[in-house]
């Protein structure tokens, strides 16, 4: 974030690929293959294939995708599916002597990769480097969204939104809005999956997480502009496709323009926040973010008919112990009306390891409890769980839509996302209770970054 007070993985040319080191720490997410469904698909289609664990998953995650295109691509495009001419082809990136895939010039080319290459009309991946680690960090949902994301590239080929348009119109199709839109398809498979419509494959609303997680660690370095040529998006963008496909169906990700769809990431603006990797030291973060929350949240209360007081912000050593509840490592006291944070462990902890805005992200939603509690409203249970969440989503969309400056730097966007869908704490009311998924966390603070305090129950 930027020292100012507030007034209020693809390569573009011939290949649509992924390449990246997936880090963090291994998970267990059980499968997605359901055995009561008919159990893994056979890997004959796939070419190359060893016919092993992890193209067995691969192949029925094909299976499903093509099984749902055949079905939905006929009422979104008014046209019939047609599969893949040049087929799938499973590549063993650890031996040497594997054939190389078509659109490339040896096995090695794959590493690290899935992808889609439109003038040969085949997805391939590496079942060496990248589906098992995928498999290993984040669950067997992790294949399921990259191999669904590809497949999504190779609909839009099918429906003329592809290499040639980018090229003919890169001001109409910049690769950030053909990503958007492979990410939002994905998002509508895993929807139909979600809702048992698979023939094979299946997934529970809380393992979205992890899968979301994979998916954002796709996200662009820190400091890439939407108008580069490889840009993908930052976590947000990426994250708000997806949902939006879950949300919505594969008909408004078919609809995605350049006019309808608002990207969040940014390049740096000043050499300064560039050096600082978009970051402020933990105390600068606070003295430099709570005159803006404070004028934020006192215009949402007076907009709702409330009376806004402004909170005394306060550090403690260890977690705040206000009444009624844990709220974490920042808390809104509702009887004296402090902003308490622990400045001991906690919570710069949280600041080093994520980034100077899942700090502010948190420190939003506490204001927002005292915006609820300045409006007569209910500080505790699921609907208060909710607005706080979604009120620090609407302070974030200030920022970034403020005309004269842009208050958030880059990467601010990514840390918000990864705080909400690694701790629960922005969600939160007065008694500790909070949204239990991820998932619906990033999706109320998106409602309210998108439309503001009134999509947050405070009037």
């Amino acid at each position: 974030m930027r020292v100012r007070l507030i007034p209020v993985l693809m390569a573009v040319a011939a290949l649509l690929a992924c390449t990246v080191t997936v880090p963090g720490t291994p998970t267990s997410q059980g499968g997605v293959v359901a055995p009561d469904k008919g159990g893994a698909a056979d890997t004959s289609f796939v070419r190359n294939s060893d016919g092993g664990e992890i193209d067995q998953l691969a192949a029925t995650v094909v299976d499903d995708v093509r099984a749902y295109w055949t079905e939905k691509f006929p009422e979104t495009f008014d046209a019939e599916f047609e599969d893949l001419s040049g087929g799938y082809y499973s590549v063993d990136t650890a031996d040497a002597s594997s054939p190389e895939p078509p659109c490339t010039e040896n096995a090695a080319d794959v590493e690290g990769n899935a992808f889609y290459c439109p003038t040969a009309d085949v997805i391939a991946w590496d079942r060496a480097a990248l589906l098992p680690v995928l498999k290993e960090r984040f669950g067997e949902a992790a294949v399921m969204l990259v191999l669904a994301h590809e497949i999504g590239h190779a609909v839009q080929a099918r429906t003329g939104v592809g290499i040639s348009q980018r090229r003919a119109a890169p001001d109409r199709f910049p690769t950030i809005l053909i990503e958007a839109m492979a990410d939002c398809y994905a998002g509508s498979f895993v929807r139909w999956v979600a809702d048992g419509k698979a023939p094979r494959l299946r997934i529970e609303k809380q393992r979205l997480d992890s899968a979301l997680e994979s998916l954002i660690t796709f996200r662009d370095p820190i400091g890439t502009d939407q108008t580069d040529g490889g840009a993908h998006g930052d976590a947000f963008d990426r994250a708000s496709a997806f949902q939006d496909g879950y949300d919505s169906g594969a008909k408004l990700c078919s609809g995605m323009t350049v006019d309808n769809r608002r990207f969040t990431l940014t390049g740096f603006s000043t050499a300064d926040d560039a050096q600082r990797g978009g970051n402020l030291r933990f105390d600068q973060i606070i003295e430099s973010i709570t005159p803006g929350l404070d004028a934020y949240f006192g215009g949402a209360v007076a907009a709702a008919g409330g009376t806004w007081t402004t909170p005394r912000v306060r550090p403690v050593s260890g977690d705040p112990a206000c009444e009624g509840g844990k709220q974490g490592p920042v808390a809104f006291c509702a009887g004296d009306r402090t902003i308490e944070f622990d400045d001991a462990k906690g919570l710069p902890a949280l600041h080093k390891d994520i980034g100077d805005y899942a700090t502010g992200t948190l420190l939003a939603s506490r204001y927002g409890l005292a915006a609820r509690a300045a409006t007569g409203k209910p500080l505790t249970g699921a609907q208060a769980q909710e607005s706080v969440v979604c009120l620090a989503g609407a302070f974030t969309g200030s920022l970034f839509a403020a005309e004269d400056a842009r208050y958030l730097s880059p990467g601010d966007l990514d840390e918000a996302v990864q705080v909400l869908l690694d701790f629960d704490y922005a969600a939160r009311d007065g008694q500790g209770g909070a949204l239990a998924a991820g998932f619906d966390r990033v999706a109320r603070f998106r409602s309210g970054f998108t439309d503001g305090a009134r999509a947050c129950g405070l009037g």
